[in-house]
This record gives structure tokens, C-alpha cells and sequence, in this order.
């Protein structure tokens, strides 16, 4: 029997973690090189970035063009990730922008240079459709930027190109593959190509973990962020929701969303993150923060951040894999030996909460993406859920894998007058919250909570889609309280993480402790591409 420690069976659409005994060959091809560049950008962080900015070692056109080159030659050849779905035409023009406000001693801000990757379900201004993944948006672009767009822009990052995603952020099917679009195809776990990146921010998570980009943004309603984290090697943080701005993303759920910055190390998230909080008129929930938003994260990133720290493991958190179950413990012992004190301490049972979340969901997928589809500039080629479902039918590639049984089932409901989605909303988020995290970490006076974030990848599927084993998303999600996931360590070639999550707008604490942990293991590895025996 499949151990879910608190998703219930259908959200595994949202969050899908699995594992098949793998073994593997050598790997499909090298990454590419920096031919005259003057710059290596596998593994480079942001940091070193602007350094080397500062010193005139390499100018951002290089960077950028280094990016292009490594897309290029990794994404689209060699190994073919699959992870971009369309590059800024306009990446070397803005380039050269900030070059020269460099030179001329006016840098924008925390990301002057930064080349990132948004997930297609992001709006920019930029000359790249925002599809979702989806056909039928497929030539829809944006007039404006999103809010997240629009800081990093006044930051100073370069946005790169728009990553592949599990279509309409996995809220389509009844089962799926993760990382598949009816606009992208599928997209490929860099560690071992034959593997599944896990989603929705599927290219988001690849690109960052094959230096195809300095950072990447992707979204979470429950898991598409630290899922693909988890899979991919890397470093992903889901903010509180509310911490920043959902304006000009297309949504599933106005309760659960956010979007969230993706990196190779807790101090690059750190620093992204920074930039993309802070209060938005268009998007009432950061309204809600309390008082005002750190500028600078990356301020609370201590090498001794461990040390004092009471943090409670969530008994069987691993018990579906038992080598991410012995990599757990060696997790624990690496924390206690930092001076933190691990208590274990007992899970809560999620089965009502799940399907609370889920008729939540029903309701705010419907009512969200119609309300986009009315914002859409011009003629939209279709104008509401029901107009898509129509579309969807007559697609020649759309059905012709997977279903739209979702789609047809938040057809169904009603507005969110309905005393249903009231219910279900009320008793999720006490669950949740009030009987959930907060009890908990009262109970046991905690910092943080952990767990693993997931199993090992598993083999992409395109029949019987994605295989689930167990995951630590949901919690966190459907409370909309912060997680972050850092690399735990490895299955053979496959990465897996830990997962630290906490109350409301905690963020701090956890990175604190995601750090001291990064700093104490320093599990991340570049990947290999290497292919199935």
C-alpha cells in the first residue's frame, strides 16, 4: 500500500512524488562549454555573478548569451530537457541595457544582471506567450507584467526565457505526467533523463539545476515548487501566501497559490525572494502581512543558524522509501550535531483536510481562470472554463493522452457564495492551522517542522502517467504557511530533499535553518544527464 502521509489520492495530480528502483549508464551528453566567454556558468551563484560584474571580469551580454548558448546546447540538443518553452528575443537587447547602467554606476537593484527563467503561467511584458502550458493560450500575450515580473524588471534581472510546466499547473487531468504540456511536451529529470521532474514548475526546477539560468520562479498550490525541488537537486522555497503577489499569474486557487523562488543555493532563494515580496493593492491577501517585508532575506542566513533551534521530525515522514528513511535520520543526527534539538513528535491525519482542499480548489480554479480569461486583452480565444473544455475536444493533441476530467469537474460548481466552498474553506484551514501547524509547534514549543520532501524520481510515464509514493507538500500548502526544501542528499544518481516548514510568515526562521543545514551537508551536485541502463 502506498504510504501518503496527508494527500489524499486525487491531489496527487497538484504534487506527485514517486520512485522506481533505478539503475544507470553513462550519461546522453556533456554540458555545454563557455566558449570565449570568459565565464563558467555551471553552478555559478548569484553572488559570484555580481562580483564578477563589479570586477569587469564578464559583462552580462556574456552571461546572457552564455545562458542562451547552455539552452541551446542542453535543453534543445545534447541531452533535450525540454525545461524552456520560449526564449526572450529581447534577453541580450535588455542585456546590454544593464551593462551600461552598470558602467555608468546606476545598478537597478539586488539582481542587476541576474538572468531568470519565469514559468509560463507567469505574465511579462516580454515578446513570450503566457500559456500555462495550454494550446488554446498558446499565442496570448500579455500587455503588462505580472507583479512578480515587474519587481524583478526593477531589480535588475535579466527575464531569460519561459519554462515548461505541467499543463494549467496539473489541474487538468485525472491522472497526468509532470512536466507535460500539450504546448512544451515533456520535459526531462537532468540527473537521469528517462526520470520525471515532477511539477507543475517542472522547467523551472530543471533549468536551474542544469545552469541553464541563475534562478528560476515557479508557483505552488500544493507541491510545485518543493516537488520539483526535490526531484531536481535544487533549493525551492514556497513563500506564506500573501508574502507575495499572484497579480498576472494564472491561478488554481486563491486560498493556496503563490509563486516562489527556485535556486541552486539557499542564499540565491534568499536573495530573489527579497525582491519579490512586499504588498500589492491587485492581490488583497498580502495584505495581510504583518507590518513590512524584509528587503534583504539573506541577512538572516547564519552558519550557526542551527544552533538553539527545537525542530520537530514528523514521525513516519519517510516510511514510503526506506533509503530517503535512512536519509532523514542521517538529516536528524547532521542537525543535532549543530546544536539543534530534533523531537519527534506525531503527524496529523490529513484525509478530511485533502478533501476539503480539494472542493476549495474546484471552486477557485473555475472562478480564477474565468476571471483571467475576462482580463485578456483583445479577443480571447476563449472567454471561460466552458470555452476551453469546448476547445480541449476539438484539439488534435490536447486529449489525445490524458483527459480534462478536472477542468470538467470545476465546471460543475458554483460561485463562491456557495455554502459548500464556505464549509470546505473554513474546516480546511482549521485543520490546517488552528488543529494543524500552529498546535503542533505550540504543543512541542518548535522552530521549525521537517520531513522529507519526497522520493527519488520516477520513470516518466505517458500511460499510466505519474506513480505516487509519499510527499510533505500538503501541510504547508493547504495552510498556506512557508516551506523550503534543500537537497538531503542522493538514491544512486537521484536527488532527494528535507523539507523545513513553520507558521505564517516565518520565513526568516526557516531559511536560517534551511541555510545551517546547506552550509553543515552541502549535498547539492550538479547533474549528469545520464541515461537508463
Amino acid at each position: 500500500m502506498k504510504k501518503n502521509f496527508f494527500i489524499p489520492a486525487i491531489l496527487i495530480v497538484i504534487a506527485c512524488l514517486a520512485f522506481v528502483s533505478c539503475g544507470c549508464g553513462c550519461g546522453a551528453a556533456n554540458p555545454a562549454s563557455e566558449p570565449a566567454l570568459g565565464v563558467d556558468l555551471q553552478e555559478i551563484t548569484v553572488r559570484q555573478l555580481q562580483q564578477g560584474y563589479r570586477e569587469g571580469r564578464f559583462t552580462i551580454g556574456a552571461v546572457v548569451q552564455g545562458y542562451l548558448q547552455r539552452i541551446e546546447a542542453i535543453d534543445k540538443s545534447g541531452p533535450r530537457l525540454n525545461s524552456i518553452l520560449r526564449v526572450n528575443p529581447d534577453a541580450l537587447k535588455i542585456a546590454a541595457e544593464l551593462d551600461a547602467e552598470l558602467k555608468a554606476g546606476r545598478p537597478r537593484g539586488p539582481l542587476h544582471g541576474i538572468p531568470v527563467v519565469l514559468k509560463d503561467n507567469i505574465d511579462s511584458r516580454d515578446p513570450m506567450p503566457t500559456t500555462a502550458g495550454a494550446i488554446v493560450l498558446k499565442d496570448s500575450y500579455a500587455q503588462k507584467d505580472s507583479m512578480v515580473a515587474r519587481k524583478l524588471r526593477q531589480a535588475g534581472a535579466v527575464i531569460l526565457a519561459k519554462a515548461n510546466m505541467s499543463e494549467w499547473a496539473n489541474f487538468r487531468a485525472n491522472f497526468s505526467s509532470s512536466g507535460w504540456s500539450g504546448v512544451g511536451g515533456q520535459t526531462r529529470n537532468p540527473y537521469v533523463l528517462d526520470r520525471n521532474p515532477c511539477g507543475s514548475s517542472s522547467g523551472s526546477g530543471v533549468a536551474v539545476a542544469a545552469s541553464l539560468c541563475a534562478l528560476a520562479i515557479g508557483t505552488e498550490t500544493n507541491g510545485s515548487i518543493v516537488c520539483p525541488a526535490n526531484n531536481n537537486g535544487i533549493v525551492g522555497l514556497k513563500p506564506t501566501v500573501g508574502l507575495v503577489s499572484r497579480a498576472g499569474i494564472i491561478p488554481i486557487s486563491a486560498t493556496q497559490d503563490t509563486a516562489g523562488p527556485m535556486g541552486r543555493t539557499v542564499e540565491d532563494v534568499a536573495l530573489c525572494l527579497g525582491v519579490l515580496a512586499g504588498v500589492d493593492p491587485a492581490d488583497e491577501k498580502t495584505l495581510a502581512a504583518p507590518g513590512e517585508t524584509p528587503a534583504d532575506y539573506s541577512r538572516f542566513l547564519k552558519a550557526d543558524g542551527l544552533k538553539g533551534k527545537r525542530i520537530g521530525l514528523l514521525k513516519g515522514s519517510g516510511e514510503y522509501h526506506f533509503r530517503v528513511d535512512a536519509l532523514l535520520q542521517q538529516a536528524a543526527a547532521r542537525l543535532q550535531s549543530q546544536g539543534a534539538e530534533v523531537i519527534e513528535v506525531e503527524p496529523l491525519s490529513g484525509r478530511a483536510m485533502g478533501d476539503d482542499s480539494f472542493q476549495v480548489m474546484l471552486y477557485e480554479f473555475k472562478d480564477g481562470l474565468n476571471r483571467y480569461f475576462a482580463g485578456l486583452p483583445g479577443a480571447a480565444p476563449v472567454q471561460d472554463l466552458a470555452g476551453l473544455i469546448e476547445f480541449n475536444k476539438s484539439d488534435p493533441i490536447e486529449l489525445r493522452t490524458f483527459d480534462q476530467k478536472l477542468l470538467e469537474m470545476a465546471q460543475e460548481k458554483g460561485g463562491l457564495d456557495s455554502a459548500e466552498y464556505k464549509k470546505a474553506l473554513a474546516a480546511m484551514l482549521k485543520a490546517a492551522r488552528q488543529e494543524g501547524i500552529d498546535k503542533l509547534m505550540d504543543a512541542h514549543r518548535l522552530d521549525a517542522l521537517m520531513a522529507p520532501t519526497g522520493a527519488p524520481a520516477w520513470k516518466t510515464d505517458l500511460v499510466d502517467g505519474d506513480h505516487f509514493l509519499g510527499g510533505s507538500s500538503s501541510l504547508a500548502a493547504i495552510a498556506g504557511y512557508p516551506s523550503i526544501t534543500v537537497p538531503m542528499g542522493f538514491v544512486d544518481e537521484l536527488p532527494v530533499g528535507v523539507s523545513f516548514f513553520g507558521r505564517a510568515w516565518s520565513e526568516p526562521l526557516l531559511l536560517e535553518i534551511a541555510y545551517g543545514y546547506e552550509q553543515a551537508t552541502r549535498h547539492r551536485r550538479a547533474p549528469k544527464y545520464l541515461t537508463a541502463d
